[in-house]
């Protein structure tokens, strides 16, 4: 046994020595994740990247007599905005100039108020604002088209709200055009608001904190890139160094098969686990990501990541028949476990022959067990069923690596 840890740790040494004396690969194994996590981070829109969005204000209203109901709604959206700098309001004449400043690129939506809509809202008449949005850049108008809704529907509320109080009330809660704002229950405002909206929805998180989309995506990026790295530096670490005999030099020395194997392993896991750990602070100190589980638990899932992929890596790789063949394999496999496996979105809202196909890519588990353990503080009791896939995953391939190995070495 002593032997066979002596032989590992002198391979690992080896490779990782050969590795470092390569400043350009250093250079890289630090940049890429770095460059990953900042880019996904900041590409995905969301309620705080939103700000300062062009959008333009149709009011086809404007020459109407009664307004009032029209300046409420403006002038609420403009405060809400004041609050939230979510947008920067234009005016349009028409619906066609905003469809044309939003074709130019100029304007990302635009909010159209109908001619009559105070004078509907007044005569109790149903009327609709429409939300004109940019179908080229379907996230950000999917989250204006939300956001708008989220202030339109409150507006209504309150329009609403105050009507049925006027009802209740008789009159007697309108003083000097405008309404008393006391939603307290016992007041007929409140009772009318009840009467509006009889029930709130109230979303509560398993865990506590705010959480967003790049909180989902983390966990996966971790996972992704640390297989990542042994699947790519193992066809440098096998088929390059078959290409100039550096292995068939250690194949002839006294060293057993499995140690240059887990050698290998060894020196591929610390680089893995090095990206990890990079990606993990940036997650936490530039994203502000919250970590609810053990991060002994995460780098145990990390390891587990490594001794996953790792057979499978050496056996595509022992049988290519040089480095380039093996950087080709490897990326027809790591491509499509990268967008089935759920790093980037949810394996529930993909076809279902897609999820079918996912249950059968180990990096599903390791995605699923990290995120569970990063976003909703599992327990290697909670994780059971991911770490027994891929631990028999890993089992598995490295029994078939080493036969392929010694049979591919020896051809």
């Amino acid at each position: 046994m002593k032997r066979l840890l002596r032989e590992t740790a002198w391979i690992a040494h080896k490779d990782l020595l050969e590795f470092s004396r390569n400043r350009f690969a250093v250079v890289m194994l630090i940049v890429v994740p770095m460059f990953m996590m900042l880019m996904t981070g900041f590409i995905f829109p969301s309620e705080n990247t939103l700000k300062d969005t062009p959008v333009a204000i149709v009011d086809y209203d404007k020459y109407s007599e009664d307004r009032n109901y029209t300046v409420m709604f403006l002038d609420t959206l403009y405060s809400t905005n004041n609050r939230t700098n979510l947008f920067v309001f234009s005016n349009a004449e028409t619906e066609n100039d905003a469809k044309k400043c939003i074709t130019r690129g100029d304007i990302s939506g635009a909010i159209i108020v109908p001619e009559g809509f105070s004078s509907a809202i007044s005569n109790n008449i149903q009327t609709n604002i429409t939300i004109l949005t940019d179908q080229s850049n379907p996230q950000v108008s999917l989250m204006l088209s939300s956001i708008v809704s989220n202030i339109l529907e409150s507006i209504g509320e309150k329009i609403s709200t105050m009507k049925v109080a006027k009802m209740l009330a008789n009159g007697t809660e309108q003083q000097n055009g405008t309404y008393n704002t006391n939603y307290n229950t016992n007041s007929t405002l409140g009772k009318a608001y009840a009467i509006v909206k009889p029930y709130t929805v109230k979303t509560k998180s398993t865990v506590e904190g705010t959480t967003n989309y790049y909180q989902f995506m983390a966990p996966g990026l971790i996972t992704m890139v640390v297989m990542m790295s042994v699947m790519m530096g193992l066809p440098r670490a096998i088929s390059h160094e078959k290409e100039i005999g550096t292995l068939d030099g250690m194949m002839v020395a006294p060293i057993r098969r499995i140690s240059i194997i887990l050698g290998k392993t060894l020196a591929q896991s610390a680089r893995g686990m090095l990206q990890g750990t990079i990606i993990l602070l940036l997650a936490v100190f530039i994203f502000g990501i919250t970590i609810h589980g053990s991060i002994a638990l995460a780098y145990l899932l990390m390891l587990l990541g490594v001794f996953s992929f790792i057979g499978l890596g050496i056996v595509l790789t022992s049988f290519a028949s040089d480095e380039e063949t093996a950087m080709m394999v490897m990326t027809a496999i790591q491509f499509p476990m990268m967008f089935l496996s759920g790093v980037f979105y949810p394996i529930q809202q993909m076809p279902w022959f897609m999820q079918i196909i996912a249950k059968f890519l180990p990096l599903t588990y390791a995605v699923d067990a990290m995120r569970k353990v990063l976003v909703l503080g599992a327990t290697l009791e909670d994780i059971f069923l991911d770490v027994s896939v891929l631990l028999g995953f890993g089992l598995v391939m490295i029994a078939i690596a080493v036969p392929a190995f010694k049979y591919a070495m020896a051809r």
